[in-house]
């Protein structure tokens, strides 16, 4: 059996936490949360660590394990806040704005199921491929191209009911008709 590397591993956590709290943060919504998400990840990567056959695939062990341990969290217990329908009032100005749409967008992308959820953290925010994300999800790419619809679906719909469905990224809307 390969030995376990510590600087390796130290190396790897110290370039490649910031990214991977934010997918946890994506998933989770809370950064206490997140924190938790990814020491339970890298937890599991570093007892992986003599496993994996290319040091280089650390992260995608690392992000499958993020996602698969954030959808269980998810299916065992519910948390303790849950998206509400109202929509923080619009202030005028552009940073402002900004804010207010993030906070919609934000409120949205919480109100999706976790898988739902997933699938857009990692084929949106994470930029990853529909095969990519299959692989991390360990479903088809077909589950992964009828989770992305329903929930871009779902995010436009919600979104349209406040008259904000043009919040969405143009790609997204398309994505979606």
């Amino acid at each position: 059996m390969p030995r376990r590397d510590p600087a390796a591993f130290a190396e790897f956590v110290a370039a490649r936490s910031a990214p991977l709290h934010r997918t946890a943060y994506l998933l989770v919504g809370d950064r206490g949360l997140a924190q938790d998400l990814l020491q339970e990840a890298l937890t599991k990567t570093y007892v992986a660590w003599p496993r994996l056959r290319d040091p280089g695939r650390a992260e995608a062990y690392t992000r499958k394990a993020i996602t698969t341990t954030a959808i269980s969290w998810y299916r065992r217990r519910s948390w303790g806040e849950r998206p509400t329908d109202t929509v923080p009032e619009s202030v005028t100005g552009g940073h402002a704005d900004h804010v207010a749409t993030r906070d919609l967008l934000w409120q949205a992308l919480q109100s999706l199921p976790p898988r739902q959820r997933a699938v857009i953290v990692l084929r949106y925010y994470e930029d990853l491929t529909e095969a990519q994300t299959a692989a991390v999800l360990d479903c088809a790419v077909g589950t992964v191209k009828s989770q992305a619809h329903a929930a871009l679906r779902k995010l436009r719909d919600d979104l349209g009911v406040h008259g904000d469905a043009d919040l969405l990224p143009l790609h997204l809307m398309e994505a979606t008709r």
